[in-house]
């Protein structure tokens, strides 16, 4: 059994995180010791690495605990787990392609820039009036 303190140097999530996954319903409320102190199995410290690498790839609180469900019946089909990963995959592909327009657009304000002062500096104009824009990137 691994305190909260244990638990958290394992995984690399800190203890306040830990205490709001439980909130949330993705980790069990946890036995308790003589002295009060929470107490995490192997099967607690697995559930929060797979949260975390989760989290690491962008899914949501609601995603991770379908998921989460799902692991607890593997006689399931796959499909919505496929589904959630598929989802998330589109979700960061319009990311990806949002923040290829704002480089894009940066990249343009910024070398646009030829003036010496403030007030003929492309930059501060650009910011100023959106209509200078070649894109919307809004």
């Amino acid at each position: 059994m691994l305190t909260i303190g244990d638990l958290a140097k394992s995984t690399g999530v800190k203890v306040p995180t830990i205490r709001y996954y439980e909130q949330m319903g993705l980790l069990t409320h946890t036995e308790r010791s003589e002295g009060n102190q929470r107490r995490y199995s192997r099967r607690e410290q697995e559930r929060l690495s797979f949260i975390k690498h989760a989290r690491e790839l962008g899914l949501t609180i609601e995603a991770i605990r379908e998921l989460i469900d799902l692991s607890e019946h593997p006689e399931r089909p796959c499909a919505d787990a496929d589904r959630i990963a598929a989802e998330q995959l589109q979700a960061v592909r319009d990311k990806i392609a949002r923040l290829r327009k704002l480089e894009t657009e940066l990249e343009r304000i910024a070398t646009h820039c030829h003036g010496s002062q403030i007030r003929d500096c492309y930059v501060i104009q650009a910011l100023a009036n959106h209509e200078l824009c070649e894109t919307d990137h809004a």
